[in-house]
């Protein structure tokens, strides 16, 4: 005891007292942080945050967010109350960063959310792993290994089907993915070979190891040798003075997918089948073995079997490939997948920009009806076009292209043909017709006469008409 009297602190002086160090804390902090209310309206936003934008508090303080960033996806994290930890988010100006979303609850109830940045420049990360600094900070130990850039970036979980087509080729990629055979992926354009061959080797005993693509057709005849084995220190006119990897050599102990093999060159088909029956390759100018330890999965939209009769492919090599055959089914063949692919795909866009509409059951029906031939790409293409062009939060008729439209309309004709019979007079054809169109303009409208009515592009009385006409 000093003598002197003890001061006491009262509860309310405390809580300002903490109140005022939480102050001083949150607004030096570098931490960008972003504190809104359940409305998802600001309620303060620390000095980081601030600078960052390059706004002050009283430009973003009771505003909605979306008004400071109309991509944001917060709103939507206060819906469903589930966090978002370090997620991916791009600002309106482009810029990348990555950040935590969390709602805010107090006694059970939502009271609003924060959002953090945890990394302000995804850029700067992803320059430094291209020149490959990146790289070797991260593998001292281990010079010219390939880290995460090269590792696979789906999985199965990223491959949505409820199809039984869809089911079993999924089941048969995951029996695959067990063992360490060559695998040939066969399927039309779009049909998400390359997300196969990604599912593949994350799933299999070499996801640690590097995952490497090469296109076939995008690389000139005269370099993919070079491309695919390396080349040593002046090999030819123009080489690097310290030569150069092949993408076998850095593949090794992981996975290589070839696409588009069919367009691979035959003076380099030779070669590639004694990597395939050796193990071993052999850089451009030089007379050194090198063995490897690599996968091999490859991937084609043309007939390799016609190919080989054609004399344009090797039947050794085709063999030496088609070890394991996947053939992904076309989207016209699983079309039950294509509301659980839209879901994905305009998931992904609110996710990503922020946008999000709404695809109605009779839109999904008539893209049902399409025949998508550039399959699941044309389908993420055409509702990612109509989600950004479309002005209301849902999606209307007048808002799917016109082939789309044509097409349906054009087999909803056959099938109202189908049904009419030889002896009918033109009068009695037409009145059927007629009918039918109406029939499946009311369908595609849940029998909402106004909307079916500027479908057909007549005036609802005339609509009413005929329905009196020839349903009464």
């Amino acid at each position: 005891m000093t003598g002197e009297a003890s001061v006491k602190i009262s509860p309310e002086e405390i809580k300002n007292l903490f109140i005022s160090i939480t102050s001083l804390i949150f607004n030096q902090i570098p931490i960008p942080i972003n504190f809104v209310d359940a409305d998802c309206r600001v309620v303060v936003m620390n000095k980081a945050f601030l600078d960052y934008l390059g706004l002050q508090q009283k430009d973003v303080v009771g505003k909605h967010l979306t008004e400071i960033d109309p991509f944001v996806r917060l709103p939507l994290v206060l819906k469903t109350g589930k966090a978002e930890i370090g997620q991916r988010h791009r600002f309106k100006d482009g810029r990348e960063v990555i950040v935590h979303r969390i709602p805010l609850f107090h006694e059970g109830e939502l009271i609003g959310g924060v959002g953090i940045i945890l990394i302000d420049d995804l850029n700067y990360l992803y320059n430094m792993a291209v020149e490959g600094h990146l790289i070797k900070s991260m593998t001292p130990h281990k010079p010219g290994k390939v880290v995460d850039i090269c590792k696979a970036k789906y999985s199965f979980d990223d491959i949505f089907t409820r199809s039984l087509p869809g089911q079993l080729c999924k089941q048969k990629a995951k029996n695959y993915a067990r063992t360490d055979f060559t695998v040939l992926i066969t399927g039309e354009s779009g049909v998400g070979k390359e997300l196969f061959a990604h599912a593949i080797h994350h799933e299999s005993g070499r996801k640690d190891n590097p995952f490497i693509r090469i296109n076939c057709a995008a690389i000139p005849e005269t370099l993919i040798e070079s491309e695919l084995f390396g080349y040593e220190e002046g090999a030819f006119t123009g080489a690097s003075k310290s030569g150069r990897t092949g993408k076998f050599e850095i593949a090794n102990s992981g996975t290589i997918f070839l696409d588009e093999i069919g367009d691979l060159p035959l003076s380099m088909q030779a070669k590639l089948l004694r990597v395939l029956q050796e193990n071993e390759i052999e850089k451009v100018g030089s007379n050194k073995i090198i063995d490897i330890d690599v996968r091999v999965i490859a991937a084609t939209n043309c007939n390799l079997e016609a190919k080989v009769k054609e004399g344009k492919f090797r039947s050794d090599l085709y063999y030496r490939l088609n070890v394991l055959n996947l053939a992904i089914p076309s989207l016209r063949d699983r079309k039950e997948d294509i509301p659980m692919l839209i879901e994905h795909f305009i998931t992904s866009m609110y996710k990503e920009y922020g946008i999000f509409k709404k695809f109605p059951d009779k839109i999904i029906d008539i893209f049902k009806e399409y025949t998508w031939p550039g399959n699941v790409r044309e389908l993420n293409n055409t509702v990612t076009n109509i989600t950004v062009n479309t002005e209301g939060d849902t999606v209307e008729l007048e808002n799917i292209p016109q082939n789309i439209m044509e097409a349906s309309s054009v087999k909803a004709f056959i099938h109202i043909k189908s049904h009419l019979s030889a002896e009918s007079s033109l009068k009695g054809t037409l009145t059927q017709i007629e009918k039918n169109i109406i029939e499946d303009a009311l369908k595609l409208c849940n029998n909402n006469k106004a909307e079916a009515a500027k479908m057909l592009g007549i005036p609802r009385m005339s609509l009413y008409r005929k329905l009196k006409d020839n349903f009464m």
